[in-house]
């Protein structure tokens, strides 16, 4: 792992999607979640402190050292009990059916292999069991798709791999679950071709 990707991507994630404008958007995604929750793509804890009271655990799955130090102090004034349990969305090293829910908020986009990672979620997400996310991805407006497609390459450079064009929602489906409630629209403040947001929950 690089210099850039190990010491200094974590700390520009933590500034970006850290800013406190996005925690209305993290507690609503947050919403569905109850009891035992594997959240993937933990970062730097972000979503702590947007936990319904119905959330009784978290597993939280983060490849990156930095970015779960980064999380240190969150994790530890955490109202719900937190521990780091995985390194990686694609292998998850949990039984099947043992989570009640499932958490993603703007970490679809930088997995290499997405279906892969989606399976896993809905193998170790009991049955009738909700996945909430918040993600970013394919505009729905066709100039700004043709925007993503010719950024997308330096963007996959400095962003760990994130892609812009991922139809999220699409993915989510053809993994297997079933959508029950998204919202697709631009975030304020926010390039149209970053800015992309779709939010929702699936069982």
């Amino acid at each position: 792992m690089s210099l850039y990707s190990e010491k200094v991507l974590p700390r520009i994630i933590a500034k970006t999607c850290g800013m406190p404008a996005m925690n209305p958007l993290r507690r609503r995604a947050c919403g569905p979640l109850t009891g035992r929750v594997v959240e993937i793509g933990f970062g730097s804890g972000f979503n702590v402190g947007q936990y319904p009271d119905a959330v009784t655990e978290v597993a939280a799955v983060e490849p990156s050292d930095a970015g779960w130090r980064l999380g240190a102090g969150r994790v530890a004034g955490s109202a719900v009990p937190i521990e780091r349990s995985g390194l990686d969305g694609r292998r998850l090293p949990f039984d099947d059916d043992s989570f009640d829910s499932a958490l993603s908020t703007f970490t679809l986009c930088t997995i290499p292999d997405l279906p892969a990672a989606l399976a896993e979620l809905r193998r170790v997400v009991r049955p009738g069991g909700v996945f909430a996310f918040l993600e970013h991805g394919s505009a729905p407006d066709a100039d700004v798709r043709r925007w993503q497609r010719r950024l997308e390459p330096l963007q996959k450079r400095l962003g760990g791999g994130c892609h812009l064009t991922r139809a999220v929602p699409a993915e989510i489906t053809a993994a297997g679950w079933r959508l029950v409630e998204v919202d697709a629209f631009y975030a304020d403040q926010a390039p149209k071709t970053m800015g992309a947001f779709v939010i929702g929950r699936a069982v």
